[in-house]
């Protein structure tokens, strides 16, 4: 989900501080802990202080813009070198408790000082709050670093056992964690204001965190015991959200992501509002402005994934030309995400796929710029960008509820149906399309059907042709968010990113050169066919320059996969923590995987 902060805060006292404005809140005054606990309001204001902390959005300024921040997975294709994966322990890495301490003093706080302070109902839903951001938080932690110390009330710098205490098996943390969610979805109100934390919202979360930890528990630990409790979870989690009727698929996909309102839209369960006025503004759609230079883009194995209308792969397709990559022909015959997504014409600005990723850069603004010759607006540049974020769609929760049940079948428990597919996938295919997709030919993806699942020649043979189809559902319907990576990694498949195996992870869109980027033919540049036949640029034979671009500078990622006391699935501690430890007289042991004390 998030980054894990570089500050070990286990020893550090809580401030009580103030946040800035978040989706759309008034600024919050600062509490000390004497003044805090003595009404609804300030405990309120206590908690806002969290959206910022879990539901990010584009964050502000220049951080967290999707496309800078998530770029090493294998959607991607970078030019020169690929991102790698750490392969030894540093010494200053380390784990952060500042959420975890704050929000158990909210938790004992609301026990020891506001039990007459709120009624019953109230107590539970602020106590419901309190301990799903608990249980978020822990569940960040375990999917980073496996088994961590767990803490479920406030520790104070005098306890040296608690503070240095070892490692917490993740079994028992994540069956606290499963408690604390249990008792968020049974007592967070259903409505507590505008944009505020409702039942709804925990429901959406702990579907995606409780499918996380199910596919972990089923591929990394092999345990399906727990991998049914943590999958059915995320399957009710899901249905509640499902079955509230608050929700639907009612909006073209590029809309969702280039909005400057998505107040209304009945696929946000949460968005973060920006406004200048505010001084609260991102930089994700500079990255999407076809203004900026890039080396990164699409990778040709992305590319590849996309289905033709007909619902079918491209081997496969009985679509005119599916076999044919130019862009233009791709926009017409693949789903509709993919016009989307992508900018009509290879493009130079691009140097990684010279597929310029536009999901995030609004069509009038598009047409304002490449059709009508217009400067860029200055919204657009930077970090003034004001597009609102989306946190959690319902598109997500459709996919995880989905996936949930097509685990849960492979493990015997449970089967999935062709209702259960049309109230899922078809649902997301059936999306409206926009005008200006419609005019380019885009037409919709024909449904899902579980009796004829297509065949695909470059499927996993180790997953089942229905979690493959659903796995590329999620691939298309969340390209260049927040998501490929974890999912990479809860499925134990990085092994999809060696780019020593996978050579559709070095190269990027299909170029016509000479007709289309003849200014990009240099020494550098090479094209590779569907039979993977590379071509070279010679200075001669520019008309045979048609392919896959592919730098070939372009280098493979670091070998990460069987390497001893390495494992790119859980971060080491920094042994700066391990000392510490030491001289206080404890043990720290290091992740599992890396290098022991």
């Amino acid at each position: 989900m998030k980054n894990i902060s570089k500050l070990f805060l286990i020893v550090m006292v809580m401030g009580f501080a103030s946040c800035t404005k978040l989706l759309d809140r008034p600024p919050l005054t600062s509490e000390n802990d004497e003044t805090a606990w003595t009404s609804e309001e300030k405990l309120r204001l206590y908690a806002n202080k969290y959206y910022t902390d879990f539901f990010t959005g584009y964050g502000t300024g220049f951080t967290a813009a999707p496309l800078l921040t998530n770029r090493n997975n294998d959607n991607v294709v970078s030019q020169g070198q690929q991102g790698n994966f750490t392969r030894a322990v540093s010494s200053d890495a380390v784990w952060s408790y500042t959420l975890i301490r704050s929000l158990n003093i909210m938790l004992d706080r609301i026990e020891s000082e506001m039990t007459t302070v709120l009624t019953p109902s109230a107590k539970n839903h602020w106590i419901g709050v309190g301990k799903f951001y608990r249980a978020f938080r822990y569940s960040e932690l375990v999917t980073a670093y496996g088994a961590v110390p767990y803490y479920d009330r406030e520790i104070l710098n005098t306890e040296l056992d608690e503070l240095y205490k070892q490692r917490t098996p993740r079994n028992e943390v994540m069956d606290a964690v499963y408690e604390d969610w249990k008792f968020a979805m049974e007592n967070v109100r259903a409505s507590d204001g505008d944009q505020s934390l409702n039942k709804y919202m925990v429901a959406g979360f702990v579907s995606s965190l409780a499918l996380e930890e199910g596919t972990w528990q089923k591929y990394y630990y092999e345990d399906n015991t727990r991998a049914e409790k943590f999958l059915t979870l995320a399957e009710e989690a899901a249905a509640l959200v499902m079955n509230s009727g608050k929700y639907t698929i009612a909006t073209d996909y590029k809309t969702l992501f280039t909005s400057k309102d998505l107040s209304g839209n009945e696929e946000m369960i949460l968005y973060r509002k920006y406004d200048a006025a505010t001084g609260v503004t991102h930089a994700t759609a500079s990255n999407s402005n076809l203004d900026e230079s890039l080396i990164f883009g699409p990778s040709t194995d992305l590319i590849k994934s996309y289905l033709v209308n007909d619902g079918n792969v491209y081997q496969n397709s009985t679509i005119t030309n599916a076999r044919d990559f130019t862009l233009s022909n791709l926009i017409e015959t693949r789903d509709p995400r993919f016009e989307a997504t992508f900018y009509s014409k290879p493009n130079a600005l691009n140097k990684g796929a010279f597929y310029y990723i536009t999901k995030y850069f609004p069509r009038d603004i598009e047409k304002l710029v490449k059709v009508d010759g217009k400067a860029l607006p200055a919204e657009f540049k930077g970090s003034n960008n004001e597009t609102d974020a989306p946190v959690l769609r319902y598109a997500e929760v459709l996919l995880n509820w989905i996936e949930a049940k097509g685990e849960l079948n492979s493990i015997g428990k449970g089967s999935v149906s062709q209702t259960e597919i049309d109230k899922s996938i078809n649902v997301l295919r059936s999306r409206p399309l926009a005008t200006e997709a419609v005019s380019r030919g885009v037409k919709k993806t024909a449904p899902l059907l579980i009796g004829a699942i297509p065949n695909d020649p470059r499927k996993d043979p180790n997953v089942s042709s229905l979690l493959w189809e659903i796995r590329r559902e999620r691939r298309m319907e969340l390209a260049f968010e927040n998501n490929r990576l974890s999912d990479l990694k809860r499925w134990s498949k990085l092994e999809y990113m060696d780019s020593d195996v996978n050579k559709d992870l070095l190269s990027g869109g299909w170029v016509n050169f000479s007709a289309e980027l003849p200014a990009e033919l240099k020494i550098t540049t090479a094209v590779i066919d569907l039979n993977n036949n590379k071509t070279i640029y010679s200075g001669s034979n520019a008309s045979a320059m048609k392919g896959f671009y592919m730098n070939t500078t372009n280098k493979p990622r670091l070998p990460f996969l069987n390497l001893p006391n390495v494992n790119p699935y859980l971060a080491p501690i920094g042994t700066n923590i391990i000392n510490d430890y030491v001289r206080k007289g404890y043990e720290l042991k290091q992740t599992e995987g890396w290098p022991q004390n």
